[in-house]
């Protein structure tokens, strides 16, 4: 009122944890980060609103679009939890201080709801990192074992805040340290304390067990009620997801579907947020049917199934999918998860435009996303949105409730991907590029391989199945060598070693983190071009296709390349070469839907890098560059809806456009601005010009890069 602000406005306030003393901090009169994870955790459209109050509206006119019950002027009331994470990514960087203060260094988030807080934070733990099976401190391995050990460098833990001082907690907890002690080194308020010892407590009776068959059903009960998944119980069992998920339904233990409701009862709910719980009694919502589907009319074609093509069956059926059972009965699209370094808003931009097809083509789309900071987690863009984990087990909760048709995992990044083959073991009816292919293609082993037997050309390669063969390996094709883990994003643990020592410890680094997968090693070629190949098939075949060029030599992440398109200076033999090899790869693993493959070209002489079996981080760039939604495109093709080519000629194209990368080295201290395999850059801008000169200075000033001005700074230093 003092300031007399319209709209919407953001306050931060400090309490005095010792007294109700509070003072402002800073007051922002707009949209803050917070704004949209405030919306989407109450049903209260703030930005909505807010415009409509800067329009001259007042708040008992405006009609809430969310609850679609109650006016602007209604105050939401809660009966449930939200918890928001942010995801950081200190580790990928050599050198960076992991100490957080009051410069921001998290680069995404997570919201996750439930009925309290205990089930909230780890289902937030899961989300934020798909590694962790729940909250925990010595299992997180994100502990060192010296500080485990050591009292005198835990305690030194919990005193610093830092990205893990929350599993350093745990770690606490699991040595019984008491509430009160860790209240005096972390300050954290007590409450919060309580509930993380609560967990840590239930772990340890679950350690004290023989056999999951010795959980009763009360007893399951409770630990899913607290957040526990199944595949953390089958940890601490030593057991299998798969027997933890049989064991707890055969005891009648099943979650229930939830809806935001901020309507305290008084009208009925009809916000499109939706959540899994065990605490409650009934579902809010009923399974998918035709009265709930997407706009527009649906088409009923029959599917055709093959070997190797489109679909796997669903959960309880042997029998065909067609496209009318798919348009009947809904779609599952699995969104990017947290944004971190190598998945950023690309993945949603492709989640949303598949999204946004299905509905067009008349299918229920149902979303799956925890990302409160996407368009795809807005209540408008799906006919049902849960914010929940990506999950093998709470996909297949989410699936046998809506009894949906199929579900699309491509279009999201590496996280869905990775869930293709363990939802296709479990019956999941997976929509587009059969599992196992995408295993073939994710497998470094398996994917070289393949390539030998096509006889498609790719660097010198062996698979790591002892230290020792891949140092023998290195010796004989000569350093420097890539160590490649299977399964991963943005090149996490991907390097380049120059030397046996560097090889070693390169080598325990990868397996860490591909855990059970392939790690292969491959000779790495020094000055070869690298090039982008986006693309979309249908059954084997490829329908439309994109040729990037790096700017920058292979060596550096395609993420934090400089990328042209269309490409402006590849020899014509080059070209031909590449689209060779594409339509061999894409024949042979049958490939409906997108794909990427990374080339890289010395001379003539064309390799394969590899291969991805999923929409790329640069779909976008494609689609926007050449007019065309590639996206859209292969969403026709993994429904099986006679997707028609885009008729894209480069002839026509009388422009060229950069993507150009943006990076944070200025924020975290202590960080190695040196690219490399591993990708580190936080964003990307893109530009058109007449020529690429005139693209590429674009894209550079959109990044924020500046030429010397004045007369005391008028000289460049150009470094090759």
């Amino acid at each position: 009122r003092h300031l007399g602000i319209v709209g919407e406005c953001n306050i931060q306030y400090a309490l005095d944890p010792k007294s109700e003393r509070y003072c402002i901090i800073e007051v922002n009169a707009r949209l803050s980060r917070s704004s949209a994870l405030a919306s989407k955790a109450t049903g209260y459209p703030l930005a909505y609103v807010a415009t409509k109050l800067s329009l001259g509206k007042n708040l008992v006119s405006i009609r809430n679009s969310v609850t679609k019950n109650t006016t602007a002027c209604f105050e939401p009331s809660l009966d449930y939890c939200v918890l928001k994470m942010p995801r950081w990514d200190l580790k990928k960087f050599q050198f960076v201080s992991t100490k957080l203060g009051s410069s921001m260094l998290s680069v995404g988030e997570v919201m996750a709801i439930g009925r309290n807080f205990e089930e909230v934070i780890q289902k937030a733990c899961r989300m934020v990192n798909p590694a962790l099976v729940g909250l925990e401190g010595y299992g997180s391995n994100l502990i060192s074992a010296g500080v485990i050990s050591d009292k005198v460098q835990l305690d030194k833990a919990l005193q610093t805040p830092t990205d893990t001082r929350l599993f350093a907690v745990m770690c606490a907890f699991e040595q019984h340290y008491s509430v009160e002690r860790i209240h005096e080194l972390t300050k954290i308020d007590p409450w919060f304390l309580t509930k993380l010892q609560r967990i840590a407590k239930l772990r340890e009776s679950c350690l004290g067990m023989k056999e999951v068959t010795d959980l009763g059903a009360e007893e399951m009960r409770t630990l899913k009620r607290h957040g526990f998944g199944d595949a953390q119980i089958a940890k601490y069992f030593s057991s299998k997801e798969s027997f933890v998920r049989q064991h707890r339904l055969s005891m009648g233990v099943k979650p229930v579907v939830k809806q935001i409701d901020t309507l305290a009862a008084e009208f009925p709910a009809m916000t499109n947020y939706l959540y899994v719980t065990y605490s409650g009694m009934e579902n809010d919502v009923s399974a998918s049917s035709s009265s709930s589907r997407g706009r527009g009319r649906a088409r009923t074609e029959s599917f055709s199934y093959s070997s190797s093509s489109t679909a796997s069956t669903p959960i309880g059926s042997n029998k065909s999918v067609t496209s009318h059972d798919i348009a009947e009965r809904g779609v599952i699209v699995l969104g990017c998860g947290a944004y971190c370094i190598g998945s950023s808003v690309e993945f949603d931009w492709c989640a949303v435009s598949c999204v946004r097809q299905l509905r067009k083509d008349g299918i229920k789309a149902i979303v799956i996303n925890y990302n409160p900071e996407t368009v795809s987690t807005d209540y408008d863009e799906s006919d049902r949105l849960y914010f929940e984990e990506l999950s093998k087990e709470r996909t297949l909760d989410i699936y046998e409730h809506e009894n949906a048709g199929g579900t699309i995992v491509s279009v999201g990044g590496q996280i869905p991907n990775n869930l293709a083959h363990d939802l296709h073991d479990a019956g999941m009816n997976i929509l587009g590029t059969h599992p196992l292919h995408i295993e073939r293609a994710e497998d470094r082993s398996y994917f070289s391989k393949m390539l030998d037997n096509l006889h498609i050309d790719q660097p010198m390669w062996s698979v790591l199945s002892s230290k020792e063969k891949a140092l023998q390996f290195a010796a004989q094709v000569g350093y420097p060598v890539l160590v490649r883990p299977s399964f991963v994003l943005s090149g996490a643990a991907m390097r380049v070693a120059e030397t046996s020592r560097e090889l070693s410890a390169f080598l325990e680094l990868a397996a860490d983190v591909a855990d059970d997968k392939p790690v292969v090693v491959t000779k790495f070629i020094m000055d070869a071009k690298e090039i982008e190949f986006d693309a979309v098939a249908s059954n084997g075949q490829i329908l439309n296709y994109a040729i990037g060029e790096h700017l920058e030599n292979a060596g550096v992440h395609s993420g934090d390349a400089t990328v042209i398109l269309p490409a402006q200076k590849l020899y014509t033999a080059t070209i031909r070469h590449v689209k060779k090899y594409a339509a061999a790869i894409a024949k042979e693993l049958q490939i409906s839907g997108p794909f990427n493959i990374q080339f890289m070209a010395k001379g003539n002489n064309v390799q394969v890098i590899e291969c991805n079996l999923r929409a790329s981080r640069t779909f976008p760039f494609v689609s926007k560059t050449l007019k065309s939604n590639f996206i859209s495109l292969a969403t026709r093709a993994m429904v099986n809806l006679k997707p028609v080519p885009y008729n894209i000629s480069l002839l026509d194209v009388d422009y060229v456009c950069v993507k150009a990368p943006m990076f944070s080295f200025t924020r975290l201290r202590g960080a190695d601005p040196m690219l490399g395999v591993e990708m580190a850059s936080t964003g990307e801008v893109a530009c058109f010009g007449v020529t690429e000169h005139e693209a590429f200075w674009n894209s550079m000033r959109s990044a924020g890069f500046q030429l010397p001005k004045g007369k005391k700074q008028r000289t460049i230093l150009l470094s090759i």
